[in-house]
């Protein structure tokens, strides 16, 4: 079963559905790329993907610890390269609310440096992960 439906609407914009809920998002190529900049760019859902997934698996271990960690917030910065265009650094810049005590934070930092994201990243992305507590 297919995940998600990728429509390209021109103009350097596509439609992305995911097919078990119906909901969408635009992708428009970046102001550096030939495109309007409009909404994020394919290489920004990577980006911001990874944190995504740092704070779902996160927030799974965090449930499961009794630890409430509702507003964090995690700030994405993607570096591109040239020759081939590509991803060369992501960093993400995770705040947590405070109340978290030491252990629950090794293990929730421990728990976000392992989500499936980052393990299937390119070797060769420099990932620049911090943590503030």
């Amino acid at each position: 079963m297919s995940t998600a439906k990728v429509t390209y609407l021109g103009n350097l914009r596509t439609e992305n559905e995911h097919l078990k809920s119906g909901s969408t998002f635009i992708t428009d190529a970046p102001t550096d790329n030939n495109g309007k900049g409009e909404a994020f760019s394919p290489t920004d859902t990577v980006a911001t993907g990874l944190a995504n997934c740092m704070i779902t698996v996160m927030g799974i271990k965090a449930r499961d610890m009794q630890v409430n960690m509702d507003g964090t917030t995690a700030l994405v910065t993607k570096t591109m390269a040239a020759d081939p265009r590509r991803i060369s650094k992501i960093e993400v810049v995770l705040n947590f609310p405070s109340g978290i005590d030491e252990k629950a934070r090794k293990i929730l930092e421990n728990t976000g440096r392992t989500c499936p994201v980052l393990y299937s990243l390119h070797p060769d992305i420099e990932k620049v992960i911090t943590f503030n507590w």
